[in-house]
């Protein structure tokens, strides 16, 4: 196989998920109106949160961060899929792809350590409310928010600078709709032992210790309203948790699924599928999850939808 250096500008093809011309029409009518959908759910939450002064509450700062993180991830793939779709062009620049690969990485991660902070956030709420408003003030909610992206953008950029010093082969092909470091790095001819090292150790530090906190987080939020008197705290108590717990069932769920399901079966295409549950599903319901089980969050849409409609 032929090798081509690294500063060659080369092609990517993305194989997508199937290669039926008749199913073309439905899969870009299909991830459209998923991407209509979590564009403007998203938007939604993010609008009832600015405008609801009983939303601007350390919760809600960070749901907003989290539900503008959802929003940029399905920017980054869909609409190349989209536009690959309508073409039948299913060509990226290496560059393009590296750079896609790497804006996924910094939401994932990012997402990872949001989910980790709002399990913080409503641990301290439930376990030690007295000191809540010392322990999550204001300046707490904005350092760890940009300490979070920022260790998220330097893992991004860490993987996509590993990559360029890698040689790469002739007919790249990715089976997949969107670039991911993983795949990237099997096509290249060099050796990548230390890329696909860094990818693990990073991966399981950056997911793991946010999902170790959220475990951590719920033992003792479950001990603590376990020992409430009364059955009206402890509803209030879970129903705060509720949609949160959700999320994170749902954004980990997915993505262990697509793991487990990349082990046990071994087609490309089926694994380019399952790949859909987590990386469009979650951003997807992430807005319906929060506005159908939080009250207050149901009451600001009324609102903002209100305002809305009475526009002239």
């Amino acid at each position: 196989m032929e090798v081509k250096n690294k500063s060659v500008v080369l092609d990517i093809f993305l194989h997508g998920l199937t290669d039926d011309i008749e199913l073309q029409p439905f899969i870009f009518g299909f991830f459209l109106c998923m991407y209509l959908i979590t564009i403007f759910g998203n938007l939604l939450i993010m609008l009832a949160i600015i405008c609801d002064s009983h939303l601007h509450k350390p919760m809600y700062f960070f749901l907003c961060h989290l539900a503008f993180n959802d929003m940029y991830l399905i920017s980054i793939t869909v609409p190349k899929l989209l536009v690959n779709v309508q073409t039948q062009d299913q060509r990226i620049t290496l560059a393009g792809c590296l750079s896609q690969g790497c804006f996924v990485a910094v939401c994932f991660i990012f997402e990872c350590f949001l989910l980790g902070i709002m399990a913080y956030d409503r641990y301290i709420a439930i376990c030690f409310p007295l000191r809540y408003t010392v322990l999550i003030n204001p300046f707490f909610c904005v350092i760890v928010v940009l300490i979070s992206l920022f260790i998220s953008i330097v893992n991004g950029l860490l993987h996509s600078l590993m990559v360029l010093h890698l040689s790469f082969c002739t007919d790249l092909e990715i089976l997949h709709f969107f670039c991911e470091i993983a795949q990237i790095l099997k096509l290249a001819c060099s050796d990548n032992l230390i890329n696909n090292i860094l990818i693990f150790v990073t991966a399981s530090s950056f997911a793991g210790v946010p999902l170790c906190g959220i475990i951590f987080s719920y033992v003792h939020i479950v001990s603590t309203v376990l020992k409430m008197p009364s059955s009206e705290g402890k509803y209030k108590a879970f129903s705060t948790c509720g949609s949160h717990l959700s999320v994170v069932s749902l954004f980990y769920g997915t993505g262990f699924g697509v793991y487990i399901t990349s082990v046990v079966i071994d087609s490309p295409k089926e694994i380019a599928i399952a790949s859909v549950m987590y990386s469009i599903v979650p951003p997807m319901l992430n807005p319906f999850v929060y506005s159908l089980k939080n009250r207050d969050m149901k009451e600001a849409l009324k609102k903002v939808i209100g305002r809305t409609v009475s526009l002239p």
